[in-house]
């Protein structure tokens, strides 16, 4: 087996592998444009995607974390094929489908969804991630992060991708390693976004770098950083820790556009 992974921008990355081609939170809205968070709260946007999507191949399935602006956006609502399975929260699949997404699977924390191909399978596990301090998650959309086993015809692990989705480090992440103890590649959504100026909703450098060592992953892309004027913690606080708790050598870092080989429990490193 072999494939590819390539950054977009923000959350939105580009999974091939074993025949399956998977998009992550499509957001395609360009420098300048704003994403709308909820509570008439608005976000601009710095930067443009690396792929418009136009451009995109044909998917087999979108993941979804959850259903924010920066994360399922105008675009993405317009532009992407209205057959296209979105498996994400089971509240976002719900409005999704009455958007026009009718393949839309919404799944629960540790449910878990199949996709069947001619070279084998890939199966998707909702895990547990949390989107703000105390009662004020309740004021956001849920959030799930996934675990993607891409298996071989002979149902034998070939691949195992964990994506973070918007969380902070809380002790209901501790399960995630207990159960999956061998995580080849994470995608680490970071940024340390913040609310209304203060209230933190994302990881910032220094959780970052502790979920790190909690989640264990051979590899790590940090994704979901400095997009949005609501990130407060730049890619360098995180590398600055990722280095002050020994784990850099864990750490692959993405430009927008680039692409890097997947293989068997390996992101290739170059």
């Amino acid at each position: 087996m072999s494939g590819s992974l390539q950054f977009i921008g923000n959350a939105t990355t580009l999974i091939r592998y074993n025949g399956f081609t998977l998009l992550t939170d499509p957001n395609f809205l360009h420098r300048g444009q704003r994403a709308y968070l909820g509570y008439g709260l608005t976000s601009r946007r710095r930067a443009d995607p690396a792929v418009e999507i136009e451009d995109l191949p044909p998917l087999d399935a979108v993941l979804l974390s959850h259903l924010h602006g920066d994360h399922w956006d105008r675009v993405a609502q317009k532009g992407l094929d209205k057959g296209t399975p979105v498996v994400t929260t089971t509240a976002a699949a719900r409005r999704l489908r009455r958007r026009g997404f009718g393949r839309s699977v919404g799944l629960e924390v540790w449910q878990q969804h199949e996709l069947r191909g001619p070279g084998g399978t890939v199966r998707i596990t909702a895990l547990p991630a949390k989107h703000a301090p105390g009662p004020a998650e309740a004021l956001l959309p849920p959030v799930i992060g996934t675990m993607l086993e891409f298996c071989n015809q002979d149902e034998r692990v070939e691949l195992r991708l964990h994506i973070s989705g918007d969380t902070l480090l809380d002790r209901r992440l501790d399960a995630i390693p207990r159960r999956f103890p061998d995580i080849d590649l994470a995608l680490v959504h970071l940024g340390g976004t913040k609310l209304l100026g203060t209230l933190l909703v994302t990881m910032d450098g220094e959780q970052g770098a502790a979920w790190v060592d909690l989640i264990n992953p051979h590899t790590v892309v940090p994704i979901h950083y400095d997009d949005y004027t609501v990130f407060s913690s730049p890619l360098d606080d995180f590398r600055h820790h990722v280095e002050q708790a020994g784990l850099a050598d864990r750490v692959v870092y993405l430009d927008r556009g680039e692409t890097r080989e997947l293989a068997p429990h390996r992101l290739v490193r170059r």
